[in-house]
């Protein structure tokens, strides 16, 4: 009895054991697929050029607005990290202007701030440069706007500047 017990344990053992080569062989396999898991890491961006008036875009961000917003086309870059970065300008009703160079991550729904522009025409880095979720507003809600309408794709980001250039001029396709 003993013996036969030994003989279905080590057999048993055996069967366990046959799985472990495949298991190396496919370690790691489903981490190719989850994107979560990968860490992202963020680039080294530079800042652009102050923007021209000859360079600036108008886009509509929401009837309920009393501010101009323009986009400097100059400063579009999709990069690697599937951040879109560009310089804003917003003319205040007030007559006030300011100026930013910002990105939007589409996969996270997220903007943040670089630069702040100067009257002067140059930049000063930004005090807090953090990753925020871009909310629904309904007044100002221009980060909303551009990442629904302009930048992105769902998650992904357009694929080119000329892209989203496209979708500032001519609005998003239907």
């Amino acid at each position: 009895m003993k013996l036969e017990i030994r003989l279905l344990l080590t057999v048993v053992a055996g069967l366990l054991l046959l799985p472990l080569p495949a298991m190396a062989k496919w370690e790691g396999w489903d981490y190719d697929f989850d994107e979560e898991k990968k860490p992202w890491a963020e680039i080294q961006s530079k800042i652009p050029a102050y923007p021209k008036q000859p360079n600036l875009i108008e886009f509509e961000a929401g009837a309920a607005s009393p501010h101009r917003f323009f986009i400097d086309a100059e400063s579009i870059s999709v990069d690697g990290d599937g951040v879109v970065r560009y310089t804003l300008m917003i003319r205040t009703s007030g007559g006030a202007t300011n100026v930013t160079f910002e990105g939007i991550r589409c996969a996270m729904r997220e903007q943040k701030y670089y630069a702040i522009g100067r009257s002067d025409g140059s930049w000063s880095r930004a005090r807090d440069p953090q990753w925020r979720r871009i909310e629904y507003k309904e007044i100002n809600r221009h980060h909303g706007v551009l990442t629904a309408d302009i930048f992105c794709h769902g998650k992904s980001p357009v694929k080119s500047a000329k892209e989203a250039l496209d979708l500032l001029k001519h609005g998003p396709r239907s």
